[in-house]
């Protein structure tokens, strides 16, 4: 990847630099950290599902389901607030953890923190894998919760300030690959576990979390902190010297002073949490907020939900969860990858826009054949053909979700604030994602007992809300360096008002808006410096 200029457009400054063999290199190992994510969320389904785990640590759920005297609904199978109390209590970690990772970060570097999430990961793991009773397998998910929330607060920052702007969006997105990375490889080994001989295979699954804690922990040791982690720590001739390094030329007193200025500004506030309420940064405030909220409220968990019930009719057997949930996550990384390449290419906003379209059509399709199959009383049969079309849906879902707001919910919110409230902002991106995926994880499937198939058309109405915000409110970021968005907010047509003149550092241009795109650009707008 090394050689080839470049340069930033659609309302960027041109610097100059390089896409370096290095900065690639940095950026692949700190998105390792979303390993540790991935592999979680794509564990702990597994092995609920493993009757020695229900048995030793949930008995009254083993006993209830081998019960054949109870006949539930379909839609009330799975429903217990314990289990989901086990999954559910590491984004609650998650959540507080992700507020001292917020100090952490800005006080002693990005790079402390992500070795300090997989180090608690790390032990998180250990503690789990080797579980005797209830209490040490919660205070190991409280562990893995604490390491998720410094890593979700770190590695997305880092990406963003380590890359060239023309290609920050493809590297940030690594980082939601390396999730979607783990939740498969996570399925994989539930697969390979539950067939061990014993009953003993939850140890394993659980255990082997500490493989990607390790390469986290080992590989952040030995990276760089950023330029303008280094700018904000008072050490600018170091932070000259890495930029120089990370973008292959010498020439990058243009950039370097864009970071100065932005660093100086930041100094100047004591109380990031108290700036943040403040007017000028109203526009990160409320996308901080929204956006992860709206993530967790597309209705994922919904689609993955019934996956084991449409695999096991179209013919998987017994193993039919577990091999759903390899095939899902496969389609997850190969729209990923999509993601990755067309981020940076066609924008932001084009994906947000056409994944909402497709995850409302796919919804309402889906949560229609539902009802009509199994009706109010969740008793009914899928043919063959009703689930393979069903199955094309959820696939088409996952992967609407993979390309748009899986990966565009973790980048917009770490490139958009500028850094005197960058820290702040990702830790209420990071702690509003964690709080409402600890709510939806508790009462997701209390919720599905009583609403039924009516679930996929009330997500579906979020993902019509949320995609009519984008449309009108998120402009396009695509190739506007880290330091300058401020640039962007001002020139938007509702949150300009907001911005005030001094905000927009740097010399004045002409803002290059795509024409096609009414809602990105106000280009009556002049800016004042």
């Amino acid at each position: 990847m090394a050689g080839g200029g470049f340069a930033t457009q659609g309302g960027g400054r041109r610097y100059e630099g390089r896409i370096t063999p290095f900065v690639v290199i940095t950026c692949l190992v700190a998105a390792l950290g979303g390993l540790l994510f991935g592999y979680d969320l794509g564990i702990s389904g597994g092995v609920t599902s493993m009757e020695m785990f229900l048995k030793k640590f949930f008995p009254s759920v083993y006993h209830k389901q081998h019960d054949e005297t109870i006949h539930e609904s379909q839609y009330c199978k799975f429903d217990s607030e314990m289990l989901t109390l086990f999954t559910s209590s590491l984004y609650l970690a998650a959540l507080v953890a992700s507020f001292f990772a917020s100090i952490v970060t800005r006080v002693f570097g990005r790079k402390v923190s992500m070795v300090s999430g997989g180090f608690a990961f790390l032990v998180g793991a250990i503690l789990n894998g080797a579980a005797s009773n209830i209490v040490m397998l919660i205070i190991g998910r409280l562990l893995l919760g604490v390491g998720v929330g410094f890593a979700n607060q770190s590695v997305p920052v880092y990406l963003s300030e380590m890359a060239p702007a023309k290609v920050r969006g493809a590297l940030n997105i690594g980082f939601q690959m390396a999730i979607t990375i783990g939740i498969l490889v996570a399925n994989l080994v539930n697969y390979g576990t539950a067939k061990i001989d014993g009953g003993w295979g939850w140890r394993v699954s659980l255990a082997l979390a500490a493989v990607p804690a390790v390469m986290m922990t080992v590989g952040s040791v030995f990276l760089p902190d950023t330029p303008n982690s280094i700018l904000e720590r008072g050490q600018p001739d170091r932070a000259r010297d890495m930029l120089k390094k990370i973008r292959g030329t010498s020439n990058v007193e243009e950039e370097f002073q864009d970071l100065h200025d932005a660093s100086e500004a930041a100094k100047k506030v004591d109380h990031p949490w108290r700036n943040i309420l403040q007017p000028r940064y109203r526009p990160q405030l409320v996308c901080c907020i929204l956006i992860p909220f709206f993530q967790q409220l597309t209705g994922i968990n919904v689609i993955m939900f019934y996956a084991p019930v449409l695999f096991k009719t179209i013919g998987f057997g017994d193993d039919a969860s577990l091999m759903s949930a390899v095939i899902t996550g496969i389609v997850n990384v190969v729209a990923t990858i999509v993601s990755i390449y067309s981020v940076d290419r066609f924008g932001r906003r084009i994906l947000f826009l056409e994944g909402g379209i497709q995850m409302i059509i796919c919804q309402i399709a889906v949560g229609g054949l539902i009802g009509k199959k199994f009706g109010v009383d969740g008793t009914g049969v899928l043919s063959k053909f009703d689930a393979d079309f069903i199955l094309f849906l959820i696939c088409a879902y996952v992967a609407a979700f993979a390309w748009s707001w899986g990966p565009l919910g973790w980048l917009i919110p770490s490139e958009i604030c500028p850094l005197e409230i960058r820290s702040a902002g990702q830790a209420i991106n990071v702690s509003v994602n964690m709080l409402f995926t600890f709510i939806i994880a508790q009462v997701f499937l209390a919720m599905l007992c009583h609403m039924k198939f009516g679930l996929f058309f009330f997500f579906a109405g979020f993902v019509i809300i949320m995609t009519t915000f984008i449309a009108f409110f998120i402009p396009e970021t695509r190739n506007v360096p880290i330091e300058e968005m401020n640039r962007v907010w001002k020139a938007h047509w509702f949150w300009g008002k907001y911005i005030p003149d001094d905000a927009v550092i740097g010399r004045l241009y002409e803002m290059q808006a795509e024409p096609k795109d009414p809602y990105n650009f106000n280009l009556q707008q002049t800016l004042r410096l």
